[in-house]
Order: C-alpha cells, then sequence, then structure tokens
C-alpha cells in the first residue's frame, strides 16, 4: 500500500474510537494529482447527508497538465460504504456526540484509492497536555538506556 498522505494532528486532537476504510469517488486529474502526492488533509472532516457519506475540506490540488478538465481543488467527495456501515456511524454520531476524520489518504494494492476514517471524540486541553507529558517521559526513558 501506498500512502498519499496521512493526518498527523487527528490522534493529539481527538480520541479515536472505531476505524473503517471508505473508497473515493474521484474525478481523472483528482487520481493522477493523489498520484503525485498532492493532498492535504487538514481540517479535513465527513458529514452524514440523505444516507450517503461525504469528504470536506480535504484538499487534492489540481493536477499540473490538467489544462481545461481540471478539478476543484476542495469540492465535496463522496465517499463509498456499505449503507450499513453508514447507518451504524450515523446513528453513533447522534447518540454521543462523535465525528467522523479521516486519517489517512492511500492506494490499496489494486490501485484504488481508498480513505482510512474513524469515529473520534475531541480531547480537551488537559487531555492534550497528559499525552505531552507522556512523549517527554518517554523520550527521556529513551535517552536514559541509550546511554
Amino acid at each position: 500500500m501506498k500512502t498519499v498522505v496521512t493526518n498527523k494532528k487527528a490522534r493529539f486532537q481527538y480520541h479515536l474510537m472505531d476505524s473503517y476504510e471508505a473508497g473515493i469517488e474521484l474525478v481523472g486529474t483528482e487520481v493522477k494529482s493523489l498520484r503525485l502526492g498532492g493532498a492535504s488533509l487538514i481540517d479535513a472532516y465527513c458529514k452524514i447527508e440523505n444516507g450517503e457519506i461525504f469528504l470536506l475540506e480535504c484538499n487534492i490540488s489540481q493536477y499540473t497538465h490538467g489544462n481545461v478538465w481540471n478539478h476543484e481543488p476542495r469540492r465535496k467527495r463522496r465517499l463509498l460504504m456499505h449503507r450499513k456501515e453508514i447507518l451504524r456511524l450515523d446513528q453513533k454520531i447522534k447518540e454521543k456526540g462523535l465525528t467522523i476524520i479521516p486519517l489517512r489518504i492511500y492506494f490499496n494494492e489494486r490501485g484504488k484509492a481508498k480513505v482510512e476514517i474513524s469515529l473520534a471524540k475531541g480531547k480537551r486541553l488537559f487531555d492534550k497536555r497528559e499525552d505531552i507529558a507522556k512523549r517527554d517521559v518517554e523520550r527521556r526513558m529513551r535517552q536514559r538506556t541509550d546511554l
């Protein structure tokens, strides 16, 4: 699998729960741009509308050789999942106040573009501080064992 882009801040800003794999409905120039690594998941999220799930605010840059048929970089992209999975996600979002965020975009072994999405709950400031403190302690422990 070739990873195109990862959402590095997601693990710091959210408590991640369940993760799912979804296909993306793309146009030709978007696929070519993804193969060149031109994507960003900063501020990206997913939303369920009318029984379909969409990826919003994901920036796939325009293909350099795409002239007239180029795509809009921040357009709304439909994700491809089974209806039962979408309904299950919709119920969890409504019950617990969770959100769906994309973790990474990658190409699988068959060359299909996929998105790994996850149910997430936002961390509070003190949770983030605890994570930073744990990382510092682990870093110091590793430095001491290396000596």
